[in-house]
């Protein structure tokens, strides 16, 4: 449990982000907290890099909306100053923590206030004497440098332990946390480190991220990406929304691509309908589909859904045809039949 959020075992997968903030700037720490909670993230992690962080950490905890957690490195003392703030979680690395009595003091202190800590093992941050050996970052040297740090923890009588070997090369992340599931049952938190910026993070992170939930492998996640951290949520949600693991939020919007046979602006139609009904809050799937060949399909099975011909298509509500509607129409038709069903009330009723 961090605070009142379960990782692993049957809870459902979690979504996790980082503040960019300077921690001891507690306002402007805490606004980034609330837009990333309302954004998706179940779990938020602060850095706590020196005193004045750990200070303000004793401020932020109480006032957060969802667990923190402290990001330390180096400096041990720092993640004792940060279980006394009340922090809900720490994450350790052991690349530069490497002081067996250091990591002992600070796992009996957690253990003492019932507070996980992860093992957060980077491939940039990897021990020294494990890159000699091993020849680089290679995934053995990652899980040979997490379960060292894990049997540390269980030796100091904790056992709420998170796990991650995370590696910005995407087969290797992944073959990396596959041994480590082989190996442990402890929760395993995943992402593709250093995954850099939009899109091709966002398209790194979905590769390994997916390749491993889909084999039932991770309890929780994180998208590093060189961009602001509302989209590292964002993104992490939608992804569980689209594997099944999380009921979906808003907006699912089922749109083919547009090809040839299209005789509509699906693109120009699709952009607009997820926009405006992103903007009403609603929780639905719409289809806006540019021909006959799927469109009838798709439409029929979504919530709500478009199946356009020659400048005019058929609108379906809940899985039948209500009307038909001229091109110029399509956005307005579809955002007051989902005021319509937000509402409650029946489909295709008069005056939509």
């Amino acid at each position: 449990m961090l605070g009142g959020v379960a990782v692993g075992g049957d809870a459902p997968v979690t979504v996790q982000s980082m503040t960019t903030t300077r921690t001891a700037d507690v306002e402007g720490t805490l606004a980034q907290v609330y837009a990333l909670a309302g954004a998706g993230a179940d779990i938020v992690r602060i850095t706590c890099n020196d005193p004045a962080a750990a200070r303000a950490l004793a401020e932020i905890v109480p006032r957060s909306p969802v667990p923190i957690v402290a990001d330390i490195h180096f400096q041990h003392r720092l993640a004792l100053a940060a279980l006394e703030a009340g922090v809900a979680g720490l994450r350790l690395n052991p690349g530069n923590i490497r002081n067996p009595g250091h990591i002992r003091a600070v796992a009996a202190a957690a253990a003492g206030r019932r507070v996980p800590i992860r093992v957060g093992v980077n491939a940039g941050s990897l021990d020294k004497d494990l890159l000699e050996r091993y020849g680089g970052p290679v995934p053995e040297a990652l899980v040979e440098s997490a379960l060292h740090e894990v049997r540390l923890l269980e030796e100091a009588g904790l056992s709420a332990i998170k796990v991650s070997v995370k590696h910005s090369d995407v087969p290797a992340m992944v073959e990396a946390y596959r041994l480590l599931a082989e190996r442990t049952d402890y929760p395993l938190h995943l992402g593709v480190t250093e995954a850099g910026p939009l899109p091709a993070g966002l398209i790194k992170s979905v590769a390994g991220i997916a390749t491993l939930l889909l084999e039932g492998i991770g309890d929780t996640i994180r998208f590093s990406l060189t961009a602001d951290p509302v989209e590292e949520a964002k993104a992490g949600r939608r992804l569980l929304e689209v594997l099944g693991l999380r009921e979906r939020r808003g907006v699912d919007l089922v749109a083919c691509p547009s090809c040839g046979r299209a005789e509509v602006d699906v693109i120009a139609i699709a952009d607009e309908v997820e926009r405006r009904l992103a903007a009403e809050g609603v929780s639905l799937q719409v289809a806006v589909m540019g021909c006959v060949v799927n469109g009838p399909g798709e439409a029929r099975q979504a919530d709500l859904g478009i199946a356009a011909g020659r400048g005019k298509g058929h609108l379906f509500v809940q899985g039948r045809v209500v009307r038909v509607v001229p091109e110029e129409e399509m956005v307005e038709a579809l955002l007051a039949e989902a005021r319509r069903l937000a509402a409650g009330g029946a489909a295709g009723a008069p005056g939509a």
